[in-house]
């Protein structure tokens, strides 16, 4: 993620600003262009500052302080880019669910930013009805709990997750060192990529060569792992325990650190961030970000960056009585799956900008 600017007043911007608090513009994302833009009002629509006040409609879910992307009139579209991959929301006549869901928007609006940025290929149900990616929001059962996960492009989250205090106690209960509405959608997606870059594009074999054999049978694994947990070396080759699980999670998990990786690695070159410890004699812990993590294509340059500005982080967290910011090992065999994992994602980048440089020339 990357910091903005007001175009009315030069204010610094967050992602999820709704209005500048200094000149008290109202504020629209541009995701076509991956802008945040002050607005104001022009007739029913409102003009966008950030490219010479071009007229745009805000997203339904604005209405419910769930969404400030813009939308395009002459689309005819109601949401944006988005919120068009909505299936279920919960009733928002209950201001408890309508609270979790605006949280569950935010984490599912981050998702979307890294998707974007890398022009990823994300078809509605209503483009493909049989495996179109669609999120249901679903408030659990008096008879049944909601458990969140992934079937053929349906990701359902359970709106228990946006509750703090349940998700912090889930945590406890499945032992895993970290739990947040963003990890759940940046994992469950990789479940839906799975199935349309690995599994539709002709990449089966170079797949399984990396996380291994993905026709064992997954109901079977997960018994195993409930039952006798993941195996004593676990940390040697997966990023997670629940990633020795299966090579289905093996992806998933690792695609999701990819995105943590990469998106935070964003926010600390907008910061400038340079590590440079004055105990570190041998440079292995000092880094300087001044690239963009979506763009290159150097994934060695990536790892060199992450690695000291987590220890970096995880340290200051100490400092303040805190968990570690990333508290998760990279080990060589990790690294190699993360490697794969951004050759998959710019490998489909670099697609994207062809067939786009291809339909313009006609």
């Amino acid at each position: 993620m990357k910091l903005f600017t007001c175009q009315a007043c030069g204010n610094v911007l967050y992602f999820e600003n709704r209005s500048c608090a200094q000149c008290g513009h109202r504020l629209g994302f541009m995701p076509e262009q991956v802008k945040l833009s002050a607005v104001e009002p022009d007739g029913e629509r409102f003009a966008t500052l950030a490219d010479r006040k071009r007229a745009r409609l805000f997203c339904a879910n604005a209405s419910h302080d769930a969404c400030n992307w813009l939308v395009e009139p002459e689309s005819g579209a109601s949401y944006c880019c988005a919120c068009r991959h909505n299936g279920i929301v919960p009733d928002l006549s209950n201001p408890d669910y309508l609270g979790r869901w605006r949280d569950l928007e935010i984490a599912k609006h981050r998702l979307f930013y890294s998707l974007i940025r890398w022009k990823l290929p994300v078809k509605t149900r209503a483009e493909d009805p049989a495996h179109g990616l669609i999120f249901n929001f679903l408030a659990d059962d008096p008879s049944q709990r909601v458990m969140t996960g992934h079937d053929n492009g349906l990701i359902t989250i359970a709106l228990t997750e946006a509750d703090d205090i349940e998700r912090e106690k889930r945590r406890l209960e499945m032992r895993e060192a970290y739990r947040t509405l963003l990890g759940h959608f940046r994992h469950e997606v990789g479940h839906y990529f799975w199935d349309v870059l690995v599994r539709d594009r002709g990449k089966l074999d170079a797949c399984r060569a990396a996380f291994g054999d993905d026709t064992i049978d997954y109901g079977e694994a997960l018994q195993r792992h409930y039952a006798a947990g993941p195996p004593p070396d676990w940390r040697a080759h997966f990023v997670s325990a629940y990633a020795a699980t299966h090579p289905w999670e093996d992806f998933a998990e690792t695609w999701a650190h990819y995105l943590h990786i990469i998106d935070t690695l964003e926010m600390a070159s907008a910061f400038g961030i340079e590590v440079r410890p004055a105990a570190d004699r041998s440079g292995g812990l000092s880094a300087h970000i001044a690239f963009d993590p979506y763009e290159t294509e150097d994934f060695d340059a990536i790892v060199n960056a992450w690695l000291p500005f987590t220890f970096a982080m995880n340290s200051i967290n100490r400092a303040m009585g805190m968990r570690d910011l990333y508290p998760f090992v990279l080990s060589p065999a990790v690294i190699e799956k993360l490697r794969f994992i951004h050759q998959l994602v710019q490998e489909q980048a670099h697609q994207q900008v062809q067939e786009q440089a291809k339909a313009r020339r006609g």
